[in-house]
């Protein structure tokens, strides 16, 4: 089994709401978010994917994020904007891209440099 990873930023605000605390105002965030995708089988020139190309799916995804106020973007005008529902619809949004042999394994997304959520599907 092979697994490959890349990292991408973004900054945004959100607010939580339901969230009893001071998270529950806005405001923002510059996130780090790290996508794992994994297989087993190498195309012709003995990669699993090309590091670019997952880098540019995830770029993709964070262009729809980034500076945005996240609570007005889909699906995030319906779900909270917590860290997990952000892994959660990046994992969604990037795996339906990647091709039949490359499975997303994981998506962490990091609110600050010590506080990471991951979704694993």
């Amino acid at each position: 089994m092979y697994r490959l990873s890349v990292t991408g930023r973004f900054a945004a605000a959100h607010n939580l709401r339901h969230f009893k605390g001071r998270c529950e105002s806005l405001h923002g965030h510059n996130w780090k978010v790290e996508v794992v995708v994994e297989g087993r089988d190498l195309d012709q020139a003995d990669l699993l994917l090309d590091f670019g190309e997952l880098k540019r799916l995830l770029n993709l995804a964070l262009d729809q994020l980034d500076h945005r106020h996240l609570n007005q973007v889909p699906p995030f005008d319906q779900r909270n904007p917590s860290s997990e529902m952000i892994a959660k619809h990046l994992y969604e949004t990037i795996a339906a891209q990647l091709p039949p042999q490359v499975k997303m394994a994981e998506v962490s997304t990091w609110e600050s440099e010590d506080s990471r959520a991951t979704y694993l599907g």
